[in-house]
């Protein structure tokens, strides 16, 4: 029984962050494209679309664990740019000890989500799912 619920339950976790944060971005989505374009990147407007439908969609495909693998690919692939654009902690002036470790923060929680990401690619989305992953 264990081994039929925890994948979808670790899906489940994984996929929380990336459906709140599409739909956080979407309805917010003068002010994200604002921060985007504070930050350097070229046509935020047109970036922050396929980032909402990269975070909304590969947030429940997670979750509904279909096709899982290619999901996992593609958020582990987005937050590889994503955490060292938006979570430069190296950046940070060392005398504010609260943003330096809030970026900090950011980046390790970034890190471990990638490394949820790496188990789904390899190990697929379990037994409880919409296309069980060889």
């Amino acid at each position: 029984m264990i081994k039929q619920i925890t994948p979808l339950l670790g899906r489940v976790l994984l996929a929380l962050i990336f459906i709140l944060s599409g739909f956080h971005k979407l309805t917010g989505f003068e002010g994200t494209a604002a921060f985007m374009a504070m930050h350097g990147l070229p046509m935020p407007q047109v970036l922050l679309v396929a980032t909402i439908a990269v975070e909304l969609g590969g947030g429940l495909m997670i979750l509904l664990g279909w096709h899982a693998r290619i999901a996992a690919a593609a958020l582990f692939l987005f937050l590889i740019p994503t955490t060292l654009i938006f979570h430069a902690f190296w950046a940070v002036n060392p005398s504010d000890v609260m943003a330096l470790q809030n970026q900090m923060n950011h980046f390790m929680k970034n890190l471990a989500i990638m490394g949820g990401m790496l188990y789904v690619l390899a190990y697929g989305s379990g037994p409880l799912s919409l296309k069980k992953s060889a």
